[in-house]
């Protein structure tokens, strides 16, 4: 097992824990996506790919064509993308991938938690060193094909680390592919084109190198990290903390 894939089973999804704010989320993205690409998931990868992830996650189909809707709308105020990166108690380095439509709002509330949980946000692109920036693939496994042949056929895609994912009796197996950010587009369309189920897709963070912590240091930091995912303006937080 991989770096990447050791991190991701260690990192504690809170946010895709709670459904409300799983489907929170994915209408953002759904929304940002139409907004780039339109609203016709034929001729929209990322949409289309985003489609299938809500039904995996058994997101009503109104919440879906409403975050369409949504991104069509000429009342509709569109979202920025905007990162924040800080550090948090101990030296922890975190960073937050927003979705908002304040910016004045958001970046105030980010700053708050940093400053009131022991912390300090830094300026934008400060620790983006520390972390590989990877597009994430999560697909079902497909009869007749091996894992370590598909990683040697997927390497000229931008792949760089195939995983089988055994699951539990709830999600079943699964297959994950980490490649290059950049690459995000030429391994959908293979995967596509290839006839694999695409259960998820998404971009993470890994972080180069954790820092081991003791228990009350973790707790401090976990203050820090439960605080900024409450927020609603929030689609992901990444960390270089060991857990």
């Amino acid at each position: 097992m991989g770096r990447a894939f050791e991190y991701r089973k260690a990192r504690k999804m809170k946010r895709w824990g709670n459904m409300a704010r799983v489907f929170t989320k994915l209408g953002k993205e759904i929304t940002i996506a139409t907004k780039a690409g339109g609203p016709d998931p034929d001729t929209n990868p990322r949409l289309r790919v985003l489609m299938q992830q809500a039904k995996k996650e058994n997101m009503p189909k109104d919440n879906v064509e409403r975050a369409i809707k949504k991104a069509t709308s000429k009342d509709f105020t569109d979202y920025k993308e905007m990162n924040y990166e800080g550090y948090g108690p101990n030296g922890i380095a975190i960073f937050v991938e927003t979705a908002t439509d304040n910016t004045t709002r958001t970046v105030a509330n980010i700053r708050s938690y940093f400053s009131k949980h022991g912390g300090s946000l830094g300026t934008s692109g400060s620790l983006e060193f520390l972390f590989d920036h990877k597009c994430v693939f999560k697909i079902a496994p497909k009869e007749g094909v091996d894992v370590e042949e598909l990683e040697l056929e997927l390497i000229d895609y931008g792949v760089d680390e195939v995983v089988y994912d055994e699951g539990d009796e709830e999600t079943g197996a699964s297959v994950l592919l980490y490649g290059d950010f950049q690459s995000y587009s030429a391994i959908q369309k293979y995967l596509e084109e290839n006839g694999f189920e695409i259960f998820s897709a998404e971009f993470e963070r890994i972080p180069n190198d954790v820092k081991e912590l003791n228990e009350e240091q973790k707790a401090a930091v976990q203050k820090l990290l439960d605080k900024i995912e409450e927020d609603e303006d929030v689609q992901n937080v990444f960390h270089n903390m060991a857990e």
